[in-house]
């Protein structure tokens, strides 16, 4: 009864844009900076891997979501091909991604500000979850109208950079830091002016920026037409790569030699601030902050569905599934707020270590996330092979492409061990997987004990 509570009240374009804004958000607008910083014009090709990637692990979720009417969330998957402890874990583990996530992009919010104002960072992320906390409470047709405005507002900008960038680029236009040109990409210490090195240690934030690229999944209990909807948004998230990562960071970077950006600043508001049009760099500047609230709109729909599903599914408190009169639910969405807005309260206790800290953490737990929807589809193959050849939406080059994939993810970690910056975040997150299975077999053994 309660999982026919939620509204199908989200449209394609509402599952269009949400995909969109899943996969634009802070990682590309504040991340890249630090990315850059690291790898150089290099950067490119870490966005160009770990995107293709992504794009076979969406294929995956895709066809193991349509596969079965029933599935309203990842967990139900893990569930169905990994069992009920990976379910609980996985369940579990996506809730505190987008914790993190969401975190990240509320420091984000009070650094945008500080553009304008100098006050603390704490101030405007607080203000921020308490405003968007008031929205997400109405309806679930408001949350897909909102994103399709933040998600249409960021497509705006990066279609705005290309373009200036390209008339700039065959104008010849010089900025303070030199012409623009193409030659940028290569005249400074060539593509990989930190060696390969640099280059790897660049992963950690580029696959921060993809977080959110299975929202669309997630929102699959929530659209109107899935079997439609989630293939077209899917199908169409490599132009997006292209387009709004590769095509932007390369221009960007024809704009400014690599080394003008840092990772205290948004690229792209540096970018309008050397071009030499002030007003242009403070509007920028907004849309990055649209971008954040906009990422950390989606952590609140996100964690408050996830939770609602482990109360459904008996793996979290029963009063999660309690919906309130908008079909929204409440609870859920209330206790995941409260947890985001520790965010602002890292802001106010270590404002320059904070941003790099949650997405390292963000970044290894979807990895798992990512891992799990890959090695669920291996065994959706070997033990559904009849569903797979009914599927109209086969995921393509599997099982090898599942197996590099992993691998890929695999080697990312092991970078992370290697990097200062990510190092304590890695080890210190397997206790939370730890702390998941002794909560989950603790509970097990009380279910058993009181039946």
């Amino acid at each position: 009864m309660a999982q026919q509570g939620l509204k199908r009240d989200l449209s394609n374009r509402h599952v269009q844009l949400i995909a969109i804004g899943g996969t634009i958000g802070t990682g590309l607008f504040l991340g890249s900076g630090k990315a850059i910083q690291l790898a150089g014009p290099s950067i490119i090709f870490a966005y160009l891997i770990v995107g293709i990637a992504l794009f076979f692990v969406m294929r995956a979720l895709g066809e193991l979501l349509l596969s079965k009417a029933g599935y309203q969330s990842l967990p139900d998957i893990a569930e169905e091909y990994l069992g009920p402890s990976a379910s609980f874990v996985t369940g579990w583990t996506y809730w505190f991604c987008w914790i993190m996530t969401a975190m990240a992009d509320v420091i984000a919010v009070g650094v945008y500000v500080q553009y304008w104002f100098d006050i603390p960072q704490w101030i405007p992320a607080l203000i921020c979850v308490i405003i968007l906390l008031g929205l997400n409470l109405l309806t679930v047709k408001l949350f897909g109208e909102l994103e399709f405005w933040f998600a249409l507002i960021k497509v705006i900008t990066i279609l705005v950079l290309i373009s200036v960038g390209i008339i700039l680029l065959v104008m010849g236009f010089k900025t303070d830091a030199g012409p623009v040109t193409i030659k940028n990409l290569w005249e400074y210490g060539g593509i990989f002016p930190n060696g390969i090195s640099g280059f790897l240690l660049s992963f950690q934030m580029v696959i921060f920026a993809y977080v959110g690229v299975e929202l669309v999944g997630v929102s699959a209990a929530e659209t109107s037409n899935p079997q439609k909807n989630i293939p077209s948004a899917i199908n169409k998230i490599p132009l997006r790569i292209l387009f709004f990562y590769v095509g932007a960071l390369i221009v960007l970077l024809c704009i400014n030699p690599w080394m003008e950006l840092n990772a205290a600043e948004s690229p792209f508001v540096k970018t309008f601030s050397l071009i030499g049009i002030p007003i242009a760099a403070g509007i920028i500047n907004f849309v990055v902050l649209t971008s954040a609230a906009s990422a950390c709109n989606s952590g609140m729909f996100s964690t408050s569905r996830t939770l609602y599903s482990l109360g459904i599914n008996g793996q979290g408190p029963s009063n999660l599934t309690k919906l309130n009169k908008n079909h929204v639910p409440g609870n859920a969405l209330l206790i995941s707020t409260l947890v985001i807005s520790v965010g602002a309260l890292l802001s106010k206790l270590i404002p320059e270590q904070a941003f790099g800290i949650v997405t390292t953490i963000s970044a290894i737990c979807f990895i798992w996330v990512w891992s799990v929807i890959l090695i669920c589809h291996l065994r959706y193959k070997k033990t559904r092979p009849q569903l797979h050849l009914k599927s109209k939406f086969k995921a393509p080059l599997t099982p090898f492409i599942n197996y590099v994939v992993l691998t890929l993810f695999a080697m990312i970690l092991i970078i992370m061990l290697f990097s200062e910056e990510t190092r304590p975040a890695l080890l210190l997150t397997p206790l939370w997987f730890i702390l998941l299975f002794i909560l989950y077999w603790t509970r097990g053994k009380k279910k058993t004990n009181e039946q």
